[in-house]
C-alpha cells in the first residue's frame, strides 16, 4: 500500500487537513502502530479511538482517519464516519486489482472451504500470491482490513463474508465485487435474527449483489434451501448427487485420518483425499473443486490443494496428545456444524466423548435444537454437556452423559478425577463465548 494523504481523502470521501504525507499501512489499534500507517479512529457504545490519535502521532503514524478534527499535530481526514469510509477504502483499492476474487459466506463450514479454496489456489499461483481472510476478519471491520492487504504480488484473493442480520453481507460483497460467489449451506445459524430458514437465504444470498456480470455461483446441492435457487452461471456441487456440475463418487474414509474420494467435473474426473474426516469436509473440498474449476486449474492442482489444506485452529483441527486425540471445534458451533461434528467423532475407532456446549443467536429455537444435539449423541461412549442450555443435550444424550454448569466446574472435575479414559477421541465443541479453548488446552496438557 501506498497512497498519499489528498488520494486518501478522495478514496474516503472524507477532507484532508495538514501535509501530504505518504500512507503505507493501516491499522485500528493504537498499540501496534507502525511508522507510515493510517490509523482509523473508530468508535463504539463503549470506546472512542479519536481519544488515542495524539499517542498513535507520536508513535510515527501518517495520518489518522477521524469523524472531528482534532487539535493534535498529525495530517488527518476527516469523514463522517470512519466504519463506513473504512469500508469507502477497501472498495477502491480492491478495484485497482484485477485478480480472480472469490467471495465464502454459509452458515456452516465457511472458514473451512475459505482455507480449501486458498489451498487450491495456491498449490496453482504459489502460497504468497493468494490473499485470503485470516482469522475472523470477515466482518465490516475485518473485511476491509483484509481487502487493503492486497498487493502487486498478488494473483488471487479468498474472502470470507460473515452476517447475523439482513443487509450485512450486501455490504460485504459489494466492497470486493467478487468473481465467484461461492455459498456452503443455508442452515440454522443466526436463526434469531433472520427469523427462519427462508430469512437465511434471502441474507446469504445477498452475495449475489456485488457479483461481477457474468460472475460465477457456487452453491452446494446438498442443502435444501440452495436446491432452490435459479439463474445463470451456476456451479452445484454435491457428495453424492450425480446431477450436481461437481459431484463426489466412491468415497473411502479413513476414520479420523481423512476420506479418499473421486471428483467428477464436466471435463473429467480425477481421485483426491481430504486428511480431515467427515462427509463435511468432502462436501467443502468439492466447493473448492468448483472454484479450481471454474478458473481452469489443473486436476493434479485441485487435488495437491485438497491435500496439503491445513485447517484453521478451532475449526475441526485434530491434535494427537500422549492420552487424547482431540477433535478442536472450539472456536464456534451451531446446530448443524455440531451434528457435522458428532458424525467425524462416530467415525474414530476409539472410545468416543463429545464435550459439548451451549450454542447462541437460536432464540425460541434454542431447548429443542440443544435436544437434538443431545439425541445425535447419544450412541456415544460418553457426553459431556456444559452449560445452562446444553441441559437439554443432557437430558436427550441419555445414561452416558454428564452435565455441569460451567467451564470451569468442569475443569475442576477434571483434575480430580479422570472423567475420560486414557485413548479417547474426544470432540470439543461449543459457541465460541463458552471459551472451550480452555478445555482443548487442559487436554492437552493431560
Amino acid at each position: 500500500m501506498r497512497y498519499f494523504v489528498n488520494e486518501t481523502a478522495e478514496m474516503t470521501n472524507g477532507t484532508a487537513y495538514g501535509e501530504n504525507a505518504v500512507i503505507t499501512g493501516i491499522t485500528k489499534d493504537s498499540r501496534t502502530v507502525s511508522k507510515g500507517d493510517l490509523f482509523i479512529a473508530l468508535s463504539g457504545e463503549r470506546f472512542d479511538a479519536h481519544d488515542f490519535v495524539a499517542q498513535v502521532a507520536k508513535s510515527g503514524a501518517a495520518a489518522a482517519l477521524v469523524e472531528r478534527k482534532l487539535d493534535v499535530d498529525i495530517p488527518q481526514i476527516v469523514v463522517k464516519s470512519t466504519r463506513l469510509a473504512l469500508g469507502d477504502f477497501a472498495r477502491a483499492h480492491c478495484a485497482k486489482f484485477d485478480i480472480p476474487k472469490v467471495a465464502v459466506t454459509g452458515s456452516v463450514g465457511k472458514t473451512t472451504t475459505r482455507d480449501l479454496i486458498a489451498s487450491v489456489l495456491m498449490a496453482h499461483y504459489g502460497s504468497e500470491f493468494v490473499l485470503k481472510t485470516q482469522g475472523n476478519y470477515n466482518n465490516d471491520i475485518g473485511l476491509p482490513f483484509t481487502v487493503l492487504g492486497l498487493e502487486e504480488k498478488h494473483r488471487a484473493a479468498v474472502i470470507e463474508m460473515g452476517m447475523n442480520h439482513f443487509g450485512e453481507i450486501s455490504y460485504l460483497t459489494n466492497i470486493v465485487k467478487p468473481d465467484i460467489a461461492v455459498i456452503t449451506n443455508a442452515g440454522t445459524a443466526h436463526i434469531e435474527n433472520l427469523g427462519s430458514r427462508e430469512g437465511i437465504l434471502k441474507a446469504k444470498c445477498e452475495i449475489f449483489e456485488g457479483l461481477k456480470p457474468n460472475g460465477t455461483k457456487v452453491l452446494n446441492l446438498d442443502n435444501d434451501m440452495l436446491a432452490t435457487v435459479k439463474g445463470e452461471n451456476i456451479l452445484f456441487y454435491s457428495i453424492n448427487n450425480s446431477k450436481a456440475d461437481i459431484y463426489a463418487s466412491d468415497m473411502v474414509s479413513k476414520g479420523l485420518k481423512g476420506t479418499e474420494f473421486t471428483v467428477n467435473t464436466p471435463k473429467g474426473s480425477f481421485r483426491a483425499q481430504t486428511m480431515l474426516p467427515g462427509e463435511h469436509i468432502v462436501s467443502n473440498a468439492l466447493a473448492a473443486a468448483a472454484v479450481g474449476h471454474s478458473l481452469g486449474i489443473s486436476f493434479e492442482e485441485i487435488a495437491d490443494g485438497i491435500r496439503d489444506f491445513v485447517p484453521t485452529s478451532g475449526r475441526m483441527d485434530i491434535i494427537d496428545t500422549p492420552r487424547y486425540t482431540v477433535i478442536n471445534g472450539a472456536y464456534n458451533a451451531n446446530p448443524d456444524s455440531m451434528r457435522a461434528s458428532i458424525e467425524v467423532l462416530k467415525q474414530a475407532d476409539t472410545y468416543k466423548c463429545a464435550i459439548l456446549g451451549d450454542m447462541f443467536e437460536l432464540g425460541d429455537y434454542a431447548a429443542d435444537m440443544h435436544k437434538k444435539v443431545g439425541e445425535e449423541a447419544a450412541e456415544l461412549d460418553m457426553v459431556i454437556a456444559i452449560g445452562e442450555l446444553s441441559r437439554a443435550v443432557y437430558e436427550a444424550a441419555g445414561k452416558n452423559a454428564l452435565w455441569f454448569a460451567t467451564v470451569d466446574e468442569f475443569l475442576s472435575a477434571l483434575d480430580e478425577k479422570q472423567l475420560i479414559p486414557s485413548g479417547a477421541s474426544v470432540l470439543v465443541k461449543a459457541s465460541h463465548s463458552m471459551h472451550f479453548e480452555k478445555i482443548v488446552e487442559k487436554l492437552e496438557e493431560k
